[in-house]
């Protein structure tokens, strides 16, 4: 069985095809901001990468009418429990009109969709379309929603993909179910989300996206409410603005100019006074986190679980677990690997081993 998997980022899109269990094929396209610039919006993107992707698909001696389902990233479409869902049209109508947000990942299950359909016409055979643990899951508790204004209500954004992934990982590596686990789960990337997985669900988490939990490389994490409020209306920024100062230009990048962890962290280690003070920020900030959601499941916690690009240092990462160790077991898994999580997914439908649910 031949599965496409898609991931469209901001100035990428990737692909990876899969025979069964087994990678065969995997390639990220570049696009420039010079090929970029005539559309006006993320949807109209659309045509543009669907014909890279079947391109690069025939460059390399692939064929399509092989398919036998096709898995996209899940974008900003409705608060959904985990699971894989068939694209269908009421999927396709949130995405196209962006009503969850404007997004990149938005083309994933478009993508999917229009693809498999190609497919199906061609060969005769049901090849479907699928997303699965897109960022939009939602399994918060309703008493973690409580935010203490009754205007502002939590909301779950987060690497849904991975933490998933990686929690059934480590449940299957242990010879346990993840439904019968709690874990603590950090991915630490260009953003950072930090779960609580309490029996299968993620029952807290902060919103990586727009101003929650602890900083990353380019996000500002929590921020102070009431001089947030001053900088909001202190003449020097628009509202677009401020945003940026929240995701973009927020964290690291903030204090020391970069992005790169990499970069924050060598200097770190050669002596920059700054960027160590950063880094022990950071750390301190990541742990207070992780700490925080152990009263969640009355402290009983099985493990706690980090992945994400950041999780390849490993002086950084023996600092962190110094600190929490003392709540469980710490596992370390570096990187974060989509194309294969979304595969897995595809495959466990395909055998039977999960069901495709309805959006």
């Amino acid at each position: 069985m031949f599965i496409l998997v898609i991931n469209p980022g901001s100035t990428s899109t990737k692909i990876s095809v899969y025979k069964d269990k087994t990678e065969v094929f995997t390639k990220t396209l570049r696009h420039s901001a010079e090929e970029l610039a005539p559309f006006k919006n993320v949807v109209s993107q659309f045509d543009f990468r669907k014909k890279a992707i079947l391109s690069a698909l025939k460059e390399n001696n692939i064929n399509v009418n092989d398919l036998s389902v096709v898995i996209g990233r899940g974008g900003f479409i409705k608060p959904i429990p985990s699971g894989v869902y068939k694209v269908n049209s009421a999927m396709l109508d949130d995405l196209k009109h962006a009503r969850g947000g404007e997004h990149a990942s938005n083309l994933g299950a478009m993508l999917a969709d229009d693809i498999a359909n190609d497919v199906a016409k061609t060969t005769g055979n049901n090849v479907p379309a699928l997303i699965a643990d897109p960022i939009v899951v939602d399994e918060m508790d309703p008493v973690a929603k409580v935010t203490g204004s009754a205007e502002i209500t939590r909301i779950s954004v987060f690497h849904a993909l991975n933490q998933k992934a990686i929690a059934k990982r480590f449940a299957k590596e242990h010879g346990k179910k993840y439904e019968d686990l709690n874990l603590i789960v950090a991915h630490l990337g260009g953003g950072v989300s930090v779960g609580i997985h309490k029996h299968g669900m993620v029952v807290d988490v902060n919103n990586a996206l727009t101003g929650d939990g602890p900083f990353s490389p380019e996000r500002s994490g929590g921020l102070p409410a009431g001089q947030l409020v001053d900088i909001c209306f202190s003449g020097k920024y628009t509202k677009e603005q401020v945003y940026k100062l929240i995701n973009g230009k927020g964290g690291m990048v903030s204090y020391l100019g970069t992005n790169s962890f990499l970069e924050v962290s060598n200097a770190a280690q050669n002596g920059d006074k700054k960027a160590a003070f950063i880094m022990e920020a950071f750390e301190y900030q990541l742990t207070k986190e992780i700490g925080s959601l152990a009263p969640v499941v009355d402290g009983q916690v099985d493990a706690i679980l980090i992945t994400g690009g950041m999780a390849h240092n490993t002086d950084a990462m023996k600092k962190v677990e110094n600190k929490i160790k003392f709540i469980a077991p710490v596992y370390i898994y570096p990187g974060e690997d989509e194309m294969g999580a979304l595969a897995q997914n595809a495959y466990e439908v395909i055998t039977g081993e999960a069901k495709i649910k309805n959006y």
